[in-house]
């Protein structure tokens, strides 16, 4: 009975996930009606229908909406689930993606880019430096955390606030002692943003996300040993530290890549996962899934509100997710 419910939560989510897409792609500055968008997706996907709608509406929705869809939806998915794996290692119900200094460490390689380099690579120039800053962030957390052979959780994410303290502050010196009117245009992405969006873009976080879920879904017996504590973690043969470094790196350079391209989104790997195991439990092979489909869910409404609330102009998408994880923080806090 338990699985046929849980079955039948995944096919509601994953459907109303689905009409989401396709709902959300109509909502902007310009709006399309829901059913042109319809026929515009089944003509550029299966080549079904004649194109008896403009090229202003095609080129909308198909160029730039349908990218900007998916990728709000493959970076709500990967924060969520990066979130959940993080509050099992830790035990920290408030652990999120961004506490380890993998966003700040992204910022400032986008900041040392956008006032110094120049798109040297083109739009591939900004992703590019944002991940190796994230990446470099990281390899020191993680250097500056290990004592004595060991990776205890507490001085992991203690290390990462440190690191991401130091690294936010160099990235304001350089944005405050740069070019303005340069320092502007890096200010959007790092409150966060999907204008990064293209067809050329979506391969990497598709597989980021894909190969994430498919390895940390692997390592579910583990997550929920260590989310019983470190006894019984012991008691069933596992060693800590190690899962605790695979999972470190894994959500580490998940949270690298998503962010190399929509810039810092707060707050959806904290409430996602707690929605989650109030739906089926802490088990994580359940947990997991779960968090997949309501993280894209989630991200995917917050953006179509994030283009339509100030239109014609974008609102950066984290400013929306924030004011509405801050409100979700002081719930739990409330409750906790």
């Amino acid at each position: 009975m338990i699985d046929r419910r849980y079955a039948l939560l995944l096919s509601a989510l994953g459907g109303l996930l689905l009409i989401s897409c396709v709902i959300s792609l109509g909502f902007g500055s310009a709006r399309v009606p829901v059913d042109v968008v319809w026929r515009i997706l089944l003509h550029k996907a299966l080549g079904i229908g004649e194109a008896n709608w403009s090229a202003g509406q095609e080129h909308i929705v198909w160029l730039i909406r349908v990218p900007r869809m998916l990728l709000g939806a493959l970076v709500g998915a990967g924060l969520a689930l990066i979130g959940a794996v993080l509050q099992a290692v830790t035990r920290n119900p408030l652990a999120d993606p961004h506490l380890l200094g993998v966003t700040s460490g992204a910022t400032l390689g986008a900041v040392i880019v956008v006032l110094h380099v120049g798109e040297v690579i083109g739009l591939l120039t900004l992703p590019t430096a944002a991940f190796i800053g994230a990446l470099l962030s990281m390899l020191v957390v993680l250097a500056v955390a290990s004592r004595n052979g060991r990776l205890e959780s507490d001085r992991l994410l203690l290390c990462g606030v440190a690191v991401s303290f130091v690294m936010m502050a160099v990235a304001n010196l350089l944005l405050f002692m740069g070019d303005h009117r340069a320092a502007s245009a890096v200010m959007f992405w790092m409150l966060g943003g999907l204008g990064l969006a293209r067809w050329e873009l979506l391969a990497i976080p598709t597989v980021t996300v894909l190969l994430g879920l498919v390895l940390l879904l692997g390592m579910a017996r583990p997550l929920n040993a260590l989310m019983s504590g470190e006894q019984t973690a012991v008691t069933l043969g596992l060693n800590a530290r190690n899962v605790r470094l695979k999972v470190f790196l894994i959500a580490s350079l998940m949270t690298g890549v998503l962010v190399s391209i929509s810039g810092s989104i707060g707050f959806v790997g904290l409430m996602v996962p707690h929605i989650a195991r109030r739906l089926v439990g802490a088990e994580h092979r359940r947990v997991l899934p779960v968090c997949v489909l309501l993280g894209s869910l989630f991200l995917v409404w917050v953006d179509v509100a994030a283009r339509t609330l100030i239109a014609p102009e974008d609102l950066p998408i984290g400013v929306a997710t924030a004011a509405i994880g801050g409100l979700f923080f002081i719930g739990l806090m409330r409750k906790r």
